[in-house]
């Protein structure tokens, strides 16, 4: 049987979810008030999400909801149905809006289920004022589930506002290998995203990757377009599949100054989506945006 358990560590200024099964072999722990974001994460007794200590979260983003917007926004600025937006900017070194809004919220508890074989919790922020640079009102709500060998992670917004509004999403887990030199990632991709010194996408050139990418000692931070939206990740201790039920999927890697530790990020959109177009999609009054991605082990 799986074990749902809330804390809160005043301490830390931490409010957090673990769940955890009977044979402690299979654990998450979710982070409320950090955007919901999932901090650690055991699977098979393989602890292949980890925390990236000294490295904080407001620089890593480890494991945060990209949402309204994934990457980055050049300067802040957009224009959507001939007005102009500013974002706070959030990244000052490159002058860039920098992983979207909900990356800091709080989110509530509104739905939890155990069972012998899996554990859920369903997690809701409500967004009722206008940030700046997006005036409009949204509901997101995440429904994780953990069993012995996956997680899901169910993601659904709302738009509740009465004005369309443009958006991508993404995910941003970091993950653990016990040798990252010896690892690898397999996925089809035949474009990759090139940048300019601000990450800002410049443009898409095409190119062949239908084979095993070796780590090694690669230094990343690169974006592919995905086809099909499967990725594999080896490492000498465990290996997985993450996929998605997005068609239309990029895959963001990025190699942080922590031993180890690579974040393979799919998202809906590139960097800088917001003015260029490339994945932007668009949710109308009432309207709801679903995706879910899953990370199985085999």
């Amino acid at each position: 049987m799986y074990v749902i358990k809330h804390t809160q560590d005043l301490i830390n200024n931490l409010d957090f979810i673990e769940i955890e099964d009977a044979q402690k072999t299979a654990y998450a722990k979710i982070c409320l008030n950090l955007g919901a974001s999932l901090q650690e994460l055991t699977i098979n007794n393989l602890h292949i999400i980890k925390n990236l200590h000294p490295l904080t979260y407001d620089i890593t983003y480890a494991s945060s909801i990209l949402f309204p917007f994934a990457n980055r926004i050049e300067d802040g600025r957009y224009t959507f149905e001939k007005k102009h937006y500013q974002f706070e900017i959030n990244q000052t070194d490159e002058n860039n809006a920098i992983h979207g809004l909900v990356y800091n919220k709080t989110f509530e508890l509104i739905d939890q289920k155990t069972t012998k074989d899996e554990a859920m919790v369903k997690l809701k922020y409500d967004e009722q004022n206008y940030a700046k640079g997006f005036p409009y009102t949204y509901t997101v709500i995440l429904k994780y589930i953990l069993t012995k060998d996956s997680i899901d992670l169910n993601i659904t917004v709302k738009n509740t506002d009465t004005k369309t509004f443009p958006f991508t999403i993404g995910w941003h887990p970091y993950f653990n290998s016990s040798d990252l030199f010896k690892s690898s990632l397999s996925f089809k991709s035949n474009e990759t995203i090139f940048f300019n010194k601000r990450n800002i996408t410049l443009g898409i050139k095409h190119i062949d990757i239908d084979d095993e990418f070796m780590i090694k000692d690669k230094t990343l931070d690169d974006c592919f377009v995905l086809d099909p939206n499967e990725i594999l990740f080896e490492t000498p201790n465990y290996s997985f599949v993450l996929s998605s039920s997005e068609k239309d999927s990029f895959l963001q890697l990025y190699t942080p100054a922590h031993p180890n530790t690579i974040a393979i990020e799919p998202t809906t959109g590139v960097s800088d989506s917001f003015n260029n177009g490339i994945g932007l999609k668009t949710l109308k009054p009432n309207d709801a945006y679903n995706i879910y991605w899953n990370i199985k082990l085999y």
